[in-house]
């Protein structure tokens, strides 16, 4: 018998055991075994990312519940894998080539995406590598990335699907702009932060010289593109302007005061500069008057010939440049210093532009009225055991069924058109001898025929929103769609939980429950599980840029995978956000401790000691 040490010393065992239990397949899932099936799609991290908090936690959970069902006698499967992540991988290797001297526009498209792929092969899925030293019981050997050939085949599948359902369309709408990356993004990459900036009060004069309109605005150099005012119809300060005209300063153009619901008389002057180009509801608004919709920034942030002396400028340039001719022709009424929230692209930095743009959409009421009855109701009483009983999504805390059912009866049609190289090409064709659009899903870069004949094709440079491709993760990682059956999907979906945090519950989770009910005809898991935030010990959001981020393999090495993982799991509140507390960790590890020193008494006691790793 050899002599158990009496401190336990995680680093001697837990590479080891992992180790063992790797090679031996224990995490295999067997799709023909009699026993009750249980499976988690773990949500797909970015091929850039990095293990933080956040993961930390969340993978905690998901290797709890599997190796609690594995134990309880369950046939379980955990599926790892990666997005491709469009923005923040190609921003990757662009910072890449600026470094060597060139970029994207001189190696062109093709090269540009070879050396992409040779970035994403030589350091992408490091998350992967750490999840494995955060003891995660997956099953490695399927893998699934969101640009492997049967992944990617599916996604253009499900497009043109999309295409012949008449649900995509190419339009005209307001969209989150990144003048950096000069692409459209999704409202999940638009982070918002507070910005100090000033409130400008501008007089717009009555064209019939009986008095002025004052609006009030935190972007004065949009109102070079205005195209109207308009006031509250039940606001009595303004009822006798409605229908007259202002002249917009500095472009001395004449614009209508239009009555429209959604002036708030609340709010700043009560009178709204209606701005269709350049925000979303302008442009809501701007439709239903039948406003026209000059653009006066362009793409890369700069004024557009539409904004008159001020083309060529940065749009923060000519904002000054705007204040100061107000004040010259003596229009600025008052100026007040604001802090607000504004939208900055979370990849780069830089403030988000709303841009009317040409883009490629999908509508969504269909999907969501499709989506919606398998989403419970809490307040009709459809709890978590009620919507399991039903057959409907379980929410976890109860409460976010509720935002999601709100979501989905006021969803907007979907931008999912991204003007990046790397992702999922969009499977649209055209014809420029005949001009016919064709929706083809090409497996191997195959071009379409076109009815006219001509083989005079190409195809649209966009690619498809990553979110559009990750909506059909649950499915698709199991096998879906395969003529001849699936072992893997007949035995595992629907899956068993999805769990989240709760800044991706519409974006993604939403649409995975459409996309999952219009492919397969089923829920794609039965429980959604929302944790949430950990935050410092001050209660701010972790960044690591900002100093106040904390690595969680630096509390594997301090701690150990065992004390780490249950400190997280201490720290776990359903849907509530977290403090990070030290004590947690020191607590966990001599809990460990003595796990380990009651593990060491029996067997010491029996005389079955062995060593470390025996």
């Amino acid at each position: 018998m050899q002599e158990i040490p009496k401190a336990y010393d995680p680093k001697s065992c837990e590479g080891k055991w992992y180790e063992f239990w790797t090679a031996r397949s224990y995490f295999t899932a067997d799709p023909a075994s009699p026993k009750p099936k249980y499976c988690i799609t773990i949500p797909p991290p970015n091929v850039t990312g990095d293990l933080h908090l956040g993961h930390a936690l969340q993978h905690s959970i998901h290797d709890a519940l599997i190796r609690w069902k594995r134990m309880d006698g369950y046939e379980t499967l955990c599926v790892p894998g990666m997005d491709h992540a469009g923005i923040a991988t190609q921003m990757k290797v662009e910072q890449l080539l600026e470094s060597e001297g060139t970029d994207k526009r001189t190696i062109g498209r093709e090269k540009f995406l070879e050396r992409i792929w040779e970035w994403k092969n030589e350091h992408g899925g490091n998350i992967l590598r750490q999840l494995r030293a955060l003891g995660c019981s997956y099953e490695w050997s399927m893998e699934r990335f969101t640009l492997d050939e049967h992944y990617h085949h599916t996604v253009l599948k499900v497009f043109v699907h999309y295409y012949e359902r008449g649900w995509v369309y190419r339009g005209k709408r307001v969209i989150n702009w990144c003048p950096k990356q000069l692409t459209a993004i999704s409202d999940l990459e638009v982070e918002h932060m507070d910005v100090k900036t000033s409130w400008w009060h501008i007089a717009y004069p009555l064209v019939d010289g009986t008095g002025e309109i004052v609006i009030a605005t935190t972007r004065p150099e949009t109102m070079l593109g205005d195209t109207a005012v308009a006031v509250n119809p039940n606001d009595p300060r303004y009822t006798a302007m409605i229908g007259k005209k202002v002249y917009l300063p500095i472009m001395n153009r004449q614009i209508p005061v239009i009555a429209d619901d959604h002036a708030d008389p609340e709010s700043g002057t009560g009178a709204l500069k209606v701005t269709p180009a350049h925000d979303p509801y302008d442009f809501e608004i701007g439709q239903r008057h039948k406003l026209p919709a000059p653009v006066v920034i362009g793409l890369d942030g700069t004024m557009t010939k539409e904004a008159g002396e001020f083309a060529g400028l940065d749009r923060f340039a000519a904002r000054e440049a705007v204040v100061a001719k107000l004040k010259t022709l003596d229009l600025l009424r008052k100026i007040e210093d604001l802090e607000h929230s504004v939208g900055h692209c979370m990849r780069c930095g830089t403030m988000i532009e709303p841009l009317l743009s040409e883009q490629w959409f999908l509508k969504m009421r269909d999907l969501a009225d499709q989506g919606l009855p398998f989403v419970p109701d809490p307040d009709a009483g459809e709890l978590p055991d009620d919507a399991r009983a039903k057959g409907k999504v379980a929410y976890l805390p109860d409460r976010y069924a509720r935002t999601t059912r709100r979501w989905l009866e006021e969803i907007r049609d979907w931008c999912i058109s991204r003007q990046l190289w790397w992702g999922h090409r969009m499977p649209i064709y055209y014809c420029d001898d005949c001009g016919e659009v064709i929706a083809y899903a090409s497996r191997h870069g195959e071009m379409p025929t076109c009815n006219c004949g001509s083989t005079n094709i190409r195809q649209d440079p966009d690619v498809l929103d990553t979110w559009f491709s990750s909506a059909l993760w649950p499915f698709v990682v199991l096998g879906w769609p395969n003529d001849k059956g699936t072992p893997i999907l007949d035995a595992f979906y629907p899956t068993d939980v999805m769990i989240t945090a709760r800044d991706i519950l519409y974006l993604w989770v939403a649409r995975m429950i459409m996309s999952s009910v219009e492919f397969t005809g089923k829920i794609p898991f039965k429980d959604v599980y929302v944790h949430g935030t950990i935050l410092d010990e001050q209660g701010r959001i972790m960044s690591r840029s900002k100093g106040t981020g904390i690595d969680p393999l630096e509390l594997i090495g301090k701690y150990g995978t065992d004390a780490t993982r249950f400190g997280l799991l201490l720290l776990a509140a359903k849907g509530q956000d977290i403090k990070f507390n030290w004590d947690k960790f020191e607590m966990s590890r001599n809990f460990a401790n003595k796990v380990w020193n009651a593990s060491r008494f029996v067997l010491m006691s029996k005389g079955t000691a062995r060593p470390i790793g025996g």
